[in-house]
């Protein structure tokens, strides 16, 4: 029987990244919980659920560990979250901090994916793939089990901030221009474009017969 090899480790810079997109989408989560007037108990899981959804399905996909279940930190970054929520103040999360809380969290999970499939040996194509799966998976989770239209069927710019980020943290790692200032820089490209979209109503063009 062939022993487990050790799974391989991020800088910790990097893992960073991640702890960040987990917190801000958890943020998100519980937000639109707070939109519904919801539960505590309903906050907690829509923030675990935004917070980890996209995260879980990338490390299924690339045979990683699949990253909260053996540790605590995850999820009490979630409930924490939804806690934080939970007792501010209304003024703290008035107006589009759903949109703005969601758009920093897809451009740090959105590398963090790309980065840790690069370190589990995925080809630099799938690899993209996962950063964006890893992005946008948690909130499409969320807007469908809360009855919202998902990001998917709105033709803003969503899923492609989340592929700019993604795909420019593969293409500098091929540079050999990887680590942390590349990691930190992906995300800020990714947030730009999606909080210009939020700004400026920027959209893609949609089909026309």
């Amino acid at each position: 029987m062939t022993p487990d090899l050790p799974s391989p480790t991020l800088p910790m810079a990097i893992e960073f990244i991640d702890l960040f997109g987990i917190a801000v989408f958890a943020i998100s989560g519980a937000l639109l919980a707070a939109e519904r007037r919801q539960t505590l108990v309903t906050f907690i899981f829509f923030a675990v659920v935004t917070g980890v959804g996209g995260g879980t399905l990338r490390d299924l996909l690339i045979g990683a560990p699949v990253f909260w279940v053996h540790q605590n930190g995850v999820l009490l970054i979630c409930i924490g979250a939804a806690g934080l929520v939970w007792l501010a103040s209304r003024r703290w999360f008035a107006g589009r901090a759903l949109l703005w809380f969601d758009a920093a969290g897809l451009g740090a999970y959105a590398t963090y994916g790309a980065a840790k499939a690069l370190a589990f040996g995925i080809a630099p194509v799938p690899a993209f793939a996962m950063g964006v799966l890893t992005a946008c998976a948690g909130g499409i989770i969320r807007d469908v089990l809360a009855g919202e239209p998902s990001i998917l069927m709105r033709p803003e710019l969503y899923v492609t901030a989340a592929a700019l980020s993604s795909g420019l943290l593969v293409g500098l790692a091929l540079l050999g221009l990887g680590g942390f200032p590349a990691a930190v820089l992906a995300a800020l490209a990714g947030f730009a474009l999606r909080g210009l979209a939020i700004a400026r109503g920027w959209s893609l063009p949609a089909y026309r017969e």
